[in-house]
């Protein structure tokens, strides 16, 4: 959704010397009281944090020995440098509107906006005391950064996941009004109502009756709009969605269409809603584009847009290979106990072989041979044919709920995934990736529509979009939207988010089988 904030007039507005009405003088105020609620919290969090992360750095640098070091000729100790860095990262997350409400609660925006305020604070800091010739200790530098970083970015996850709590009892929502034609306003509509946490409640929707000049004209003036969990009154025409926004007392309204996103309305609009804090939102149809590859580019007055082109080349992918690689290989050391303890049971259970080996389809339709821990009988390849037709899958995929070929250690494998952590070793060697689409069956491949061939474009992962948002619950074209979402738009913090989910989903497992 693009914003734009109706400008707030003062007092002497020229239109009133030449016999025009001045713009209002007296707004509400420009933000509202949740939001300044969250921000107060926010930056009481970041400020312990980031004072204790310097504070234990300089401790577990320098102990109670703080002997200090030379700044601009004086002598300083570390104590006083320590404050001053937090003054400045402080600063800097203000700055990089880490705490913006339009940001806090959804997305990625928020902690990369932490990530990219900590490392211009200790980058602009290291030059300072470069130039300031301050022979400050490296360790301490070290250590202080990850330490901030690392709590700032976990403690704003812990607000986070309190005011989804919040926002499902309808607390800390901005009310919005959503403006346009009624299919229009009824997408808008079901997409906030059925996006857990999202930051709206719709209290009313203004339709377009078809009476300005140009606009097409619904079939009838509807009363209602029907939302999954309620319905949502249908408070004016066109004409009157400033009065209506007034009325109701809305935080944001929602424009809705390319049919009136594209002419005058917008603009009019903006100016009737002059001198309020209301916020006007133009909500596009433009789905599955992540934010970082949109970008406005005006020209002459004609806003325009500009989408980027996904890549499948070049530095990100080498840098995700990088840390596939590493990541892997620790994960292979540290999980070394665990691997053991699988296979032990494993063999127990019913003699057979630990690893099951399968060819799967990877990147650019190049076969590998995926490794899993045995999690169904020695036959159970044989019996697949007979099985197919009871299959719970999601149209492409086959899938049973009680799949009696499972052994019994096989159910708990499967209930937490354990069956896939050999797929590390795939990970490691460079055939699938930690984050992405999961690796198909040929079989699977050959049943593709044209599209859903650039999941291929891509490795496949251990984890990815769907594991983490409902698993083998969701319908095949859920699973093929998500996968194909992530293959045009992922980012190394993005696989990071992923990754922390999917241990989430993990510890409480449900749509596993």
């Amino acid at each position: 959704m693009t914003v734009i904030k109706p400008r707030l007039a003062t007092i002497g507005h020229p239109a009133a010397a030449i016999g025009h009405p001045a713009a209002p003088t007296h707004p509400r105020s420009s933000e509202r009281t949740w939001a300044r609620q969250y921000r107060a919290r926010l930056f009481i969090t970041d400020t312990a944090i980031i004072l204790a992360s310097t504070l234990c750095a300089m401790f577990l640098r320098f102990g109670l020995d703080d002997s200090g070091t030379q700044f601009a000729g004086f002598r300083t100790d570390y104590f006083t440098l320590s404050m001053l860095i937090a003054v400045t990262w402080m600063f800097a997350l203000a700055v990089n509107h880490s705490r913006d409400p339009r940001v806090v609660g959804v997305g990625v925006a928020e902690y990369k906006r932490v990530v990219n305020a900590s490392a211009l604070t200790f980058g602009l800091l290291a030059i300072v005391f470069l130039v300031a010739k301050v022979d400050i200790a490296r360790g301490y530098f070290v250590l202080a950064l990850p330490l901030g970083v690392v709590g700032v970015l976990f403690s704003r996850w812990l607000w986070r996941q309190w005011l989804i709590r919040q926002r499902m009892f309808d607390h800390y929502l901005s009310r919005a009004l959503v403006v346009g034609g009624f299919s229009d306003v009824d997408y808008v509509v079901r997409q906030i109502h059925n996006k857990s946490g999202a930051a709206y409640h719709v209290v009313g929707a203004s339709l377009d009756t078809g009476k300005r000049k140009g606009a097409k004209k619904d079939a009838a003036m509807k009363k209602r709009i029907a939302a999954p969990d309620r319905e949502v009154p249908v408070v004016s025409d066109l004409d009157g969605v400033a009065d209506a926004a007034a009325r109701l007392g809305v935080d944001t309204v929602i424009v809705a269409g390319q049919s009136l996103t594209s002419g005058d309305f917008v603009r009019t609009l903006a100016w009737k809603l002059e001198g309020t804090a209301t916020e006007l939102v133009l909500a596009s149809r433009l789905t599955d584009v992540a934010g970082p590859r949109i970008h406005f580019r005006p020209v002459e007055g004609l806003p325009l847009i500009h989408v980027e082109i996904p890549q499948f080349e070049g530095g990100k992918h080498v840098l995700k290979r990088a840390f596939d690689f590493f990541a892997s290989g620790i994960a292979l050391a540290l999980l070394s106990p665990v691997f053991l303890a699988v296979a032990l049971f494993v063999k127990l259970d019913d003699k057979g072989p630990v690893v099951f080996t399968q060819e799967r389809v990877g990147r650019n339709g190049e076969t590998f041979r995926m490794f899993k821990f045995r999690s169904m009988c020695v036959d159970a390849e044989a019996r697949l044919a007979q099985l197919q037709a009871k299959s719970d899958g999601n149209g492409v995929l086959f899938k049973l709920k009680d799949d009696p070929r499972v052994t019994r250690v096989g159910r708990v494998l499967r209930k937490y995934s354990l069956d896939e952590l050999p797929q590390l070793v795939n990970v490691f060697l460079g055939d699938m990736s930690l984050v992405g689409p999961r690796p198909p069956l040929r079989s699977e491949v050959e049943g593709y529509e044209n599209h859903v061939h650039r999941r291929l474009y891509i490795k496949p992962g251990l984890t990815g979009m769907w594991q983490v948002n409902g698993r083998s619950d969701l319908s095949w074209e859920e699973s093929v939207r998500l996968d194909l979402y992530y293959v045009e738009n992922w980012s190394l913090t993005g696989d990071l988010v992923i990754m922390w989910r999917t241990v989430k989903v993990l510890t409480h497992p449900v749509g596993a089988y």
